[in-house]
């Protein structure tokens, strides 16, 4: 008995040990562990066929550890304690788990409650008539002439279909109704509430085939044909739409927190446990779906951390962008002339001086705003110009009245002055000529002296055994 059970505990040695190296670990980054799977699955998520900038897995290896690196420093500044961090993203988790508690049988169930609560409401009132009608419209604050004009017209109208007049032919011919007119003055099948109560009242008083006497309502005469009655429509023909509706309506979020609420009370738990639960078995069956949730979550603390120490740092420094333009100026030398200043059209030959005049020694960052109130300022626009630092190409007047190009600037309708203000530069005086450059290079700078300060303060371990195994096993 006990060699059978030593041998028992043996082979579940094995099968554990097994389940274990079958997902060994790649690396460990501040002794956090990462499996195969999971390496693999974010090499092979980010270096798909078609990706501009494939990877190869030794490439690929220090972006990875960066990043992971970063979620550790976001861990350790604590952004994954702040309740804006943990809203997104249980929001986000959530998304992923909750459709696993609906089925189709539960929307179906909802559509056919849906139905049935509007069927015997309807038919509770009286079901659905279909009817035509010949309005002569009263508008609103119409004088008693107008009144009296409409009401002679209705009884006129009435008067010949007593006689046998068509209905459809005097609705084609008189009424005001444009929506119903062509059709003979028919409508689609209403029922009650839908239109307008007098209306309503002297439709589902009439039997099939009578014709009322004009009746009043708030937008003028009818004479109303019931063409018909019936109850509520099949389940069947309304099927489509309601599923339509409840996806739309987003009812199926509704469906989900019922059976939520229903599973935690014959559970004597919270619903919160019940999607924590389901998620573990989900993941359990699909890894992709673990890595996907957990990719999600260190995106989030990734984007945050990285925010704070790179990009709006690297934003909102102005010194320090100066700082690194004057240290890698030549790295921001044009290959060719530039021209910084602008091209303008006014309505006035005299504004072309003025314009001039208006930002002559003033900072070129200002000039829009002093233009904009020098000379529109009111509704009345005198001036129309585009500022910048062109190349050529850029703007046809430049290139004509300061590269010398042979080009044809056609002037704008009721501009027809034109000119240039500015000065032709071969390399860029200050910041502010390369300012988005100079960030974008600034902040690559600051990357990676914060990834190498972390690489210092975290311990990283590759398995370079496990690491030729990728995509390999």
């Amino acid at each position: 008995m006990k060699l059978k059970l030593l041998l028992g505990v043996m082979l579940l040695c094995d099968i554990v040990s097994f389940a274990q190296s079958s997902d060994p670990v790649v690396m460990k980054v501040n002794g956090q562990s990462v499996t195969r799977s999971e390496f693999e699955y974010s090499y092979n998520k980010n270096n798909t066929e078609g990706v501009i900038d494939k990877k190869s897995i030794a490439d690929y290896v220090p972006l990875f550890v960066a990043y992971k690196l970063k979620v550790e420093a976001a861990k350790a500044a604590k952004l994954d304690t702040m309740k804006s961090f943990q809203k997104e993203f249980a929001d986000y988790r959530d998304q992923q788990i909750r459709p696993a508690f609906i089925t189709d049988a539960d929307i179906e169930a909802e559509a056919k409650k849906l139905y049935t609560q509007t069927q015997q409401q309807i038919d509770k009132n009286g079901g659905m008539v279909k009817v035509a009608h010949i309005l002569i419209l009263i508008p609103q604050r119409a004088d008693s002439l107008k009144q009296l004009s409409a009401k002679k017209k209705i009884d006129s109208i009435f008067s010949a279909l007593k006689k046998g007049a068509d209905f459809a032919k005097m609705a084609k011919a008189l009424s005001e109704d444009q929506g119903s007119a062509g059709n003979g003055g028919e409508l689609s099948w209403i029922v009650k509430g839908q239109t307008l109560k007098e209306f309503e009242d002297a439709a589902w008083a009439l039997k099939d085939g009578e014709i009322s006497k004009p009746v009043r309502t708030a937008v003028g005469w009818h004479i109303i044909l019931k063409k018909g009655h019936q109850n509520f429509y099949s389940y069947a023909s309304q099927r489509a739409a309601i599923i339509n509706y409840i996806n739309q309506r987003g009812l199926k979020e509704n469906i989900i927190d019922e059976k939520l609420d229903s599973l935690a009370k014959a559970q004597h738990t919270t619903p919160d446990k019940i999607l924590e639960a389901k998620r573990i078995e989900m993941e359990a069956q699909d890894p992709s779906l673990k890595y996907l949730i957990q990719e999600y979550h260190d995106g989030l603390l990734v984007y945050e951390i990285s925010n704070r120490q790179v990009w709006e740092k690297a934003q909102k420094d102005s010194i320090g962008q100066e700082n690194f333009f004057r240290k890698h100026k030549k790295n921001y030398k044009w290959k060719e002339p530039r021209f910084k200043g602008m091209a303008y059209c006014t309505r006035q030959a005299e504004d072309i001086a003025n314009v001039q005049k208006a930002v002559k020694g003033k900072p070129f960052e200002q000039w829009a705003n002093i233009l904009r109130s020098t000379f529109n300022a009111d509704s009345i626009l005198r001036i129309r110009v585009e500022e910048g630092i062109f190349s050529k190409g850029n703007n046809a007047l430049v290139d004509k009245q300061i590269f010398g190009k042979d080009t044809v600037a056609t002037p704008l309708k009721d501009f027809p002055y034109t000119a240039v203000y500015g000065k032709k530069l071969n390399a860029p005086e200050s910041v502010d000529d390369v300012r988005q450059q100079v960030i974008s290079d600034y902040q690559e700078v600051l990357e990676k002296q914060w990834v190498d300060a972390l690489r210092q303060r975290y311990h990283v371990e590759i398995d370079e055994k496990v690491l030729q195994t990728v995509n390999k096993h």
